[in-house]
Order: structure tokens, then C-alpha cells, then sequence
């Protein structure tokens, strides 16, 4: 899922953030509105885990391969 779906989706998709990482509370969630970078942040600053770790775990929640996200949160 690239950064346009996830932004053009991101009602939908609130739900299923919440799932997967239930200590973002509703203002993280729209406060990311969308944008992976601030996904990756608020998963690092909520879960304690490194840059690299979050990453995964949003690559891995959203389908994406395997590369390194850019510094714009682009994938």
C-alpha cells in the first residue's frame, strides 16, 4: 500500500491501525492522518522500539516490501 492509498483510505484504515497497534490513541491516529512517516513515529514513541523495528512492522501491516521507507515516508 503506497503513501496515496493510505492517505486516500485512512478513515477506513483507522480501525484497523487500532487493531494492530492499540496504544495509538485517536488524536495519534488523526494526527498521522495517513502519512507513514508519522505512523512510524508514533509507533516508535508509543511501543518504545527502534526506527528500523517500526518500519517493519508498517511494511509488514501494509503489504509493502521489504525496502528502507525514504525520508518523506514514501515507501
Amino acid at each position: 500500500m503506497n503513501e496515496d492509498v493510505l492517505k486516500g483510505q485512512w478513515t477506513q484504515l483507522k480501525g484497523k491501525v487500532r487493531e494492530k497497534w492499540g496504544k495509538l490513541t485517536n488524536d495519534d491516529l488523526d494526527t498521522i492522518q495517513g502519512r507513514t512517516e508519522q505512523l512510524v513515529g508514533r509507533i516508535q514513541e508509543r511501543y518504545g522500539v527502534a526506527r528500523a523495528e517500526a518500519e517493519r512492522q508498517v511494511r509488514e501491516w501494509s503489504g509493502t516490501p521489504g525496502q528502507r521507507m525514504d525520508p518523506q515516508g514514501k515507501g
